[in-house]
């Protein structure tokens, strides 16, 4: 399976990076070696590579009825993941959220599979509804965050990694307990949280300031991992990448 490339100077196979929020997952690809678009239905001025704004599903949709699809060598999506998160079961239950939020992943995945493409899918720990192909952490990367994120490999596989052991506990506050450790928790604002600065530094992430873009995001490093991981077992010996 060899990767699309770009006619003219540019040489790298090229990815299409769905429901991007300000480009964590983007970075990483990047870094492996591919160009990057994004698509996101919000305005993310600190996003750093060509982007679309709009319904990603719609987007893709049109592009596999045009042809244009044929343009990448892969998908990255991460459809939102409120509609039913385990991650914050109390929090949830109390305040309504969740259950009232339109699950995306099916149809994000029956459109990918229409691609022809291959794909990856991304999701948080306390989702049970895509294949658990890869499970990555920040502890893999010396990171100063855990967060835990699943990932589904669709049209290829990869060698999963095995989940090392924490070396300590996220910071803040528990059932008005305070806790020490060496990681942040990147969600949310009180109990101890971390500040953007912390929150950049722990994610490996600079080119955005906003918080609600640092929480939302992957740790460049996870697909940067990923990418690598797929050009090694699905670009030919002696191919451009």
């Amino acid at each position: 399976m060899a990767p699309a490339t770009r006619s003219g100077r540019e040489s790298r196979p090229r990815l299409l990076d769905l429901f991007s929020c300000a480009g964590g997952a983007a970075m990483g690809y990047h870094r492996a070696g591919f160009a990057v678009d994004g698509c996101d239905i919000a305005a993310r001025p600190n996003y750093p590579f060509p982007y679309h704004r709009g319904d990603a599903l719609a987007y893709l949709a049109a592009l596999i009825a045009t042809g244009e699809i044929r343009r990448y060598a892969i998908v990255h999506a991460s459809p939102p993941c409120q509609h039913g998160c385990a991650l914050t079961v109390g929090t949830n239950a109390s305040q309504g959220w969740g259950g009232a939020h339109v699950d995306l992943v099916a149809p994000t995945r029956d459109l990918l599979d229409r691609t022809g493409l291959p794909y990856v899918i991304e999701q948080p720990n306390g989702r049970a509804k895509i294949r658990k192909d890869l499970t990555l952490c920040g502890e893999m990367f010396g990171l100063g965050v855990i967060r835990h994120r699943n990932f589904e490999l669709g049209g290829w596989t990869a060698v999963r990694p095995a989940h090392v052991t924490h070396r300590g506990r996220v910071r803040g506050y528990r059932h008005g307990e305070y806790f020490d450790g060496p990681y942040v928790a990147a969600y949310g604002n009180g109990g101890g949280k971390p500040s953007v600065t912390e929150l950049q530094t722990a994610m490996g992430i600079t080119w955005t300031d906003v918080r609600e873009e640092l929480t939302e995001a992957i740790p460049p490093a996870y697909t940067e991992h990923i990418g690598r991981a797929y050009l090694a077992a699905c670009t030919p010996l002696g191919a451009a990448a």
